[in-house]
């Protein structure tokens, strides 16, 4: 079955790469993400690599991600919101704990627009298994920017599970970032994330008693 879901996954990546229409991949360099560089970069070595660098990442994360892109040669390219943690602090205070919507929105979500409006095709991590928000996930969508302009989202992982993707990191000797060592299992800020709060989502422990799954980031497809 592996196999199968590795050989699925490189034809929807092919497929999706053939038109020749700019492309980029964003990863949080969690572990299915960095499954999906993987499987990308051996197809287009220069594709760009999207990194929403909020400013509240764990020191681990930031650590990873230089040396996962040192390891595979990355197009890393970190996006950067409009202001600094300290000058939106100064004029919003803690926007994190009192209004988590919000600094999503200037932290990641208008950052990470502006970034892949850049291009056509739009390659994410996202799996079913992930959340109740995500069970519906299609390989091949479309995902409607704040703009009007229409991306190709594809997510050829959505029918991977957790298991699947540790096995092909193991099959390919590489390591995992080191926070999932300590119970994390979707890794996000690190004022937001915390253990998960419930063992059959993986996203529990994000914005933990804020009733809050998503960011913002992937809500928005269009027909």
């Amino acid at each position: 079955m592996q196999q199968e879901l590795i050989a699925s996954a490189q034809a929807d990546i092919r497929s999706a790469l053939a038109s020749g229409s700019p492309a980029c991949v964003t990863s949080s360099f969690q572990a299915e993400d960095v499954a999906l560089v993987h499987l990308i970069v051996a197809e287009q070595p220069e594709i760009p690599v999207l990194f929403l660098e909020t400013g509240y990442h764990f020191a681990e994360t930031l650590a990873y991600r230089d040396q996962i892109a040192e390891r595979f040669g990355l197009n890393l390219v970190n996006l950067m919101p409009k202001k600094t943690v300290p000058e939106q602090e100064a004029e919003h205070g803690q926007l994190f704990r009192i209004a988590p919507d919000r600094c999503c929105a200037l932290r990641k979500v208008e950052p990470l627009f502006e970034g892949v409006g850049q291009y056509e095709v739009w390659f994410t991590g996202l799996r079913r298994e992930q959340s109740p928000t995500r069970a519906n996930l299609q390989v091949f969508d479309k995902f409607r920017l704040p703009s009007g302009k229409v991306l190709n989202k594809i997510s050829p992982l959505a029918a991977w599970t957790m298991r699947d993707v540790w096995s092909y990191l193991k099959s390919v000797s590489i390591p995992v970032l080191p926070l999932y060592d300590q119970g994390y299992t979707s890794i996000g800020c690190e004022p937001c994330t915390m253990l998960p709060a419930d063992p059959n989502n993986p996203r529990s422990g994000r914005w933990a008693g804020q009733q809050k799954l998503e960011c913002g980031i992937h809500i928005g497809a269009a027909g």
